[in-house]
């Protein structure tokens, strides 16, 4: 989650959600799976993260998907808190939790 936009708990909680809708939409197909089955098995883990501004963000990204992470960036609508376009949330995954950790892991918990 991009912490430098300053957006409150609800809209913190609807932008990680439409992150991972975006991931699954984006990315599941018959050569992943897999990787869905196992992670819809395990519960549909979803852990938050922050990062302190955009350029964090794509540094994440471009380093997940290096990692050849599925991933999916959420652009804000711009209709309540933020400004149209705003990259609000990065979502990756779902992945073994060794390789997603090997990008995230020394991020701060939400």
């Amino acid at each position: 989650m991009n912490n430098g936009l300053g957006m409150g708990k609800g809209k913190i909680g609807a932008q990680c959600g439409h992150a991972a809708l975006g991931c699954v939409q984006r990315w599941r197909r018959p050569d992943t799976d897999a990787h869905f089955r196992r992670w819809e098995q395990g519960g549909q883990p979803k852990i938050a993260l922050k990062v302190s501004d955009d350029a964090h963000l794509d540094a994440l990204e471009l380093k997940a998907r290096e990692a050849g992470l599925p991933t999916y960036v959420v652009h804000d609508a711009g209709r309540t808190q933020i400004a149209a376009g705003s990259r609000t949330v990065l979502a990756i995954g779902p992945a073994p939790r060794s390789r997603v950790d090997a990008v995230t892991g020394g991020l701060p918990l939400l």
